[in-house]
Formats: C-alpha cells, sequence, structure tokens
C-alpha cells in the first residue's frame, strides 16, 4: 500500500490497494490511516456497486439517506447526479457540510465513488474541522465551547426551488425533529475537537440572542474556509473517496455544468454527537 500526504494537516492518497480483496489486516491498517488522515482518495479502483457496499460494510453498518435520491434496487446507497440528460441542471452541494447532522445520530463517515465523471470540474473540497477549531480566536472558542447548536432538515430546502408545503412539513418535522448537536464535537476515538456547526442544515445556536448566534456562527464558517486547511479531489471513474463526518467538512463544485454527473455514497451508522 502506497500513502502520500495531501497536506500538512489532513488527507492522504492510497495506491497498490485493491479494496474488492482485502484482508482483515488491510481493512485494520485502513481503519488507522482514516483515523489518522480523515479524509483518504482510494485511487484505481474498478469496483462494482455490490464490491462498494461491501467494502463500506467492513466499517460499520450502512444508513439509508432520509430524502436523497435512493439506488433502486440498493437503498444503502445515495445516487448524486446532476447535468446532462437527467433534467436537473443546478446543483445544491455548493457549500460546507458534514453530512445529514439534523438526524440524532449522524452518519460517522461517507464513501463515495465516482461514476460519471466531467471532462473538466465537479471536483470535491474537504476542510480539517479540528484545525479550523484549532484556529479560532481563543475569546471564540471559550464562548462555543460549551454552547449547542440547532439542526433543521427544512433549512435546506426551505432555501431551494421546492420548498415543502406546510402538511408535508408538519409530517416531516414529526419523523425528523428539530435536533441539538454540541457547536464543537469531540471525536469519539481520536478525543479531536472540531467545529460540528454547517450552513446546510445549523439553523442558530442555543442560549444566545440572534445576533450574537449569527456572528458566531459566520466566525466559525469563516474557519472552515480557510483555504490553508483544505484540500481537494479531482475525481475519475475508478476514484473512491471516504471521509470522516466528525472532523471534515466538504463542499461540491458546481463548475461543471451542463455536462453530467453522477456519483455514488454510502454512509456509515455513527453515534451522538458529544
Amino acid at each position: 500500500m502506497e500513502v502520500t500526504k495531501l497536506n500538512n494537516f489532513f488527507g492522504a492518497e492510497i495506491r497498490e490497494i485493491d479494496l474488492a480483496n482485502l484482508t482483515d489486516e488491510n481493512v485494520d491498517d485502513i481503519k488507522q490511516l482514516w483515523l489518522t488522515h480523515k479524509v483518504l482518495v482510494l485511487r484505481n479502483q474498478v469496483l462494482t456497486l455490490e464490491e462498494h457496499i461491501n467494502f463500506s460494510r467492513r466499517f460499520g453498518d450502512l444508513e439509508v439517506h432520509p430524502f436523497g435520491n435512493i439506488h433502486p434496487e440498493h437503498p444503502e446507497v445515495l445516487v448524486l447526479e446532476t447535468g446532462g440528460e437527467t433534467g436537473k441542471q443546478s446543483y445544491s452541494a455548493t457549500d460546507w457540510h458534514s453530512d445529514v447532522t439534523y438526524r440524532e445520530k449522524p452518519p460517522m463517515g461517507s464513501i463515495l465513488r465516482g461514476k460519471v465523471i466531467p471532462p473538466v470540474g465537479g471536483d470535491t473540497c474537504f476542510a480539517d474541522a479540528a484545525e479550523a477549531y484549532n484556529r479560532l480566536d481563543p475569546e471564540i472558542q471559550i464562548i462555543v465551547d460549551e454552547l449547542s447548536a440547532i439542526h433543521d432538515w427544512n433549512k435546506m430546502t426551505s432555501q431551494g426551488k421546492n420548498p415543502l408545503r406546510d402538511n408535508t412539513l408538519d409530517e416531516m418535522r414529526k419523523t425528523f425533529p428539530l435536533m441539538s448537536h454540541p457547536v464543537i464535537r469531540t471525536h469519539p476515538e481520536t478525543r479531536e475537537r472540531a467545529i460540528f456547526t454547517n450552513n446546510f442544515f445549523t439553523s442558530h445556536i442555543d442560549g444566545v440572542n440572534e445576533e450574537e448566534s449569527e456572528y458566531l456562527l459566520r466566525k466559525l464558517a469563516e474557519a472552515i474556509r480557510d483555504p490553508s486547511i483544505q484540500i481537494r479531489v479531482r475525481w475519475d471513474e475508478t476514484t473512491v473517496v471516504m471521509w470522516d463526518n466528525r472532523s471534515v467538512q466538504h463542499t461540491g463544485t458546481d463548475d461543471f455544468l451542463p455536462a453530467h454527473r453522477r456519483m455514488e455514497r454510502t454512509a456509515i451508522a455513527g453515534d451522538r454527537p458529544f
């Protein structure tokens, strides 16, 4: 296995390993590399959908996404597809976030592979949310360390072109109520502290007034947007990327339309943040 660091903080590219034919020792090595580097970019992987699923299951139980475009034969696979002949000519995942933070137990990690890659654009960027926390002004750190924030799946939905009608919203609220998570979460294995608010799903910070909540969320978002703690992954059809949702945030780029882009993602079940 060949491992190359992608920057001084996090991220590694892995070559010379076949994800479809792993030994238990290989899996243990990948688990440790994942904890160490947070984002692993695995090149030259020719996988079937079933092999993608089987590889993902080596790291835990798989979740079914509550709202997304689910694969018709494999509900644990989320299909992310835009452009081409799909009829969808807008790309929504263009702000920094961690996946599905509006759930009581957000996924601990996600594993994404490229299926149809546009000739240019369509990259995925990652930010080290732990290093972003480390770089916060100490006075801001002291304020946010013990605060919680409300995560609301409807924040992203209401900003889209097709917001839910009131009756649908009420029904969905019963299944997915507002969820409170720490503003700064502690990684259960590495014990690193990381920013866990995001512009997609965090509606406000609890226990402070609206003005202070907006101010703190803006400061946290600015810390995530620092280019010096980011990496950018260029895709091809043989690339698999796995990231730790507990310690990094990510965003896509919408610079590929009207070209076709199709990705398939699994998500590994996690614990309630603390």
